[in-house]
């Protein structure tokens, strides 16, 4: 087995094994600058829109906070088959809950994406250290979690449809807020 095989997956499995409440990969990576713009998944149920989502992250410069617990065992294939090799180019954060995420993020502002929301996110003014929230697939966020949000804004959709898949909506709603702030990659 190459070098670089080797070591990536001694990063994941340690990645795996890991069960802190707040477990940061920065020493696999190189932040752009202290700002960083972040997207969390609430109690995420699907590997696959994981990865997708760590995928994303990866691309285009923003960490990803996972709030637990998740749907599917942390070291399921299927996140690491959607992520690949771009899992080694993201931050990531496990969160033993919401109250963990919380207290981990301090005060940046909390951003929640929900269908239940009046403003579009194409009308809102993101910051750069935004935190962008996205519920589990199946129910969104409890309204408790909604209430302490910072702000609800919603993805433009057609009535006649319900909801978008989680990595497609993270994807726009990256993509408008870092177009926004000018923290696009180059």
């Amino acid at each position: 087995m190459p070098l670089f095989w080797r070591d990536r997956d001694l990063q994941w499995r340690a990645l795996c094994r890991s069960s802190g409440s707040y477990l940061k990969l920065a020493s696999l990576v190189r932040r752009r600058h202290s700002a960083e713009m972040r997207i969390a998944l609430f109690e995420p149920e699907i590997a696959g829109n994981v990865g997708a989502v760590l995928r994303l992250g990866a691309c285009l410069g923003a960490a990803v906070d996972l709030i637990e617990p998740m749907g599917f065992k942390w070291d399921d294939r299927r996140v690491r088959r959607t992520a690949m090799d771009y899992i080694d180019h993201v931050t990531i954060a496990r969160h033993r809950g919401f109250d963990a995420f919380r207290t981990a993020v301090g005060s940046r502002r909390l951003v929640l994406f929900t269908t239940k929301s009046g403003q579009s996110a194409y009308d809102f003014a993101f910051r750069a250290d935004d935190v962008l929230l996205f519920g589990k697939e199946s129910a969104g966020v409890p309204p408790a979690i909604a209430e302490v949000c910072d702000a609800r804004v919603r993805i433009p959709m057609r009535s006649q449809v319900r909801s978008m898949n989680l990595a497609t909506s993270a994807a726009l709603a990256l993509g408008e807020a870092l177009r926004q702030t000018a923290t696009l990659p180059s």
